[in-house]
């Protein structure tokens, strides 16, 4: 892990800083055309095109008649969990359902004289969320992706997933697929998939948004099907950021970076404190535990990419250098982290105090852990229940209401050079008049 200076005059601009903050910029063009060709095949040939590339890349034979998971393999998938994993998902569903009923929004009106206004929130019919298949397991993304959109009232949450070669889907995801709600699971994954899911096939049906992580294929396929559907956000790599002090643990600093570093070789591990010290300290238990690591390699790539400590003039400097980066995950290892939070202004989420590690918040606590990366947490949020939900206007007005309204209006209209605008009202001015 490097060391970075930044107590200096010009420190917005040093050259490290600023590669850590534009990490996010742009996707690997690399990759587009050969996204945007499984799109326009998919499109075009539905069923066909996706059992070809699942055939392709999954190693994986596909039909109409298998390509639904059945209620049989979920039953057989609570056979395969341990019963205390199978308890473990039922108190994430349980404790992320609680946190996200706060969330709910209503409708409401306004009333004036002879004027109604107000907004009706309705749930998505339906949804499509993509959980990462193959040797991985994530249940947790089951849990945090579905668990909202059905306390939104959604009535239809698909999620697909691919099978690789066993054909196979991961026990612990259907597990976690039955406990949190989802109603169909289609063994489909990539790019091909979400283009299934965004205009519907023969056999797997179009929903109205896909959220969930994925790899780049995944990511560039959602952002190049926004518009067909609506997407929660385009994903990078995950990212930790720690503000510490001479209070902070070391080595427990360094083991929050590394469950980040662990994830992805482009994983983004960052530590901000104004003791040096305590930079050297979390770097020498950063690099014993590495040693340790069964995901050693990855972990290493990772912090020879971004892994960096950025040494501050002091603890509020450190709140500014944080909010330059605004990261996915911030971690708030000092005496008193609650006398900083209003000094934070851009973390997907904030973790306050020396016990209040990342994974608690990836799993159990509450809180969606579908957070915006790449610098993207300064204006986006994280997944919750108002994702799962649109709105619309509604207006009324009567006479009376009428010719309070009506001369501005069209004085806009004119104003804009719209005369049937302005007309739609005076037919009615004339008409209310007599």
């Amino acid at each position: 892990m490097r060391k970075v200076d930044l107590r200096k005059k010009n420190w917005k601009n040093d050259p490290e800083l600023l590669r850590i903050k534009n990490r996010g910029q742009g996707l690997e063009s690399k990759y587009a055309q050969s996204v945007l060709e499984i799109i326009e095949n998919v499109k075009k040939f539905g069923d066909s095109a996706v059992f070809s590339y699942a055939r392709k890349f999954d190693k994986v034979e596909l039909t109409s008649e298998n390509v639904r998971v059945s209620e049989e393999e979920i039953e057989e998938a609570f056979k395969k969990v341990e019963p205390e994993v199978v308890e473990a998902i039922r108190t994430a569903v349980e404790r992320v359902k609680k946190f996200h009923e706060h969330q709910k929004e209503n409708s409401y009106f306004v009333t004036e004289p002879g004027i109604v206004l107000g907004q009706k929130v309705v749930p998505l019919e339906s949804v499509g969320i993509y959980v990462p298949g193959g040797k991985a397991s994530y249940p947790s993304s089951v849990v945090m992706n579905a668990v909202p959109a059905k306390v939104a009232g959604v009535e239809k949450v698909i999620m697909i997933t691919p099978a690789r070669g066993t054909f196979e889907v991961n026990p612990y995801s259907l597990v976690a697929a039955k406990l949190s709600g989802v109603d169909e699971i289609y063994r489909v994954g990539g790019a091909h998939g979400v283009a299934a899911i965004a205009f519907g096939t023969e056999s797997i049906p179009k929903v109205d948004k896909i959220v969930g992580p994925g790899n780049i294929y995944v990511a560039l396929a959602k952002k190049f099907l926004f518009g067909t559907v609506d997407i929660d956000m385009v994903a990078g790599p995950s990212e930790i950021l720690v503000i510490a002090d001479e209070t902070a643990n070391p080595e427990w600093v360094a083991v929050d970076l590394l469950s980040q570093a662990e994830h992805d070789e482009l994983a983004g591990a960052f530590l901000v404190t104004h003791r040096e010290d305590v930079a050297d300290a979390v770097i020498g238990a950063l690099n014993e535990t590495l040693k340790k690591l069964k995901r050693k390699e990855i972990a290493q790539k990772s912090i020879e990419n971004f892994g960096t400590a950025f040494i501050t003039r002091d603890i509020y400097h450190s709140c500014e250098v944080a909010n330059l980066i605004a990261p996915e995950h911030l971690e708030v290892a000092t005496k008193e982290p609650f006398a900083l939070l209003d000094y934070i202004k851009n973390a997907g989420a904030i973790f306050l105090g020396h016990y209040t590690c990342e994974s608690l918040g990836d799993y159990v606590l509450g809180p969606n852990h579908v957070l915006p990366t790449g610098g993207s947490a300064r204006f986006f949020s994280p997944l919750g229940v108002y994702d799962f939900v649109k709105r619309s206007s509604v207006l009324y007005v009567s006479n009376e209401g009428f010719r309070r309204v009506s001369q501005p209006a069209k004085d806009l209209a004119e104003c804009e050079g719209l005369e049937a605008h302005g007309l739609a009202v005076k037919v009615r001015e004339e008409c209310s008049q007599k």
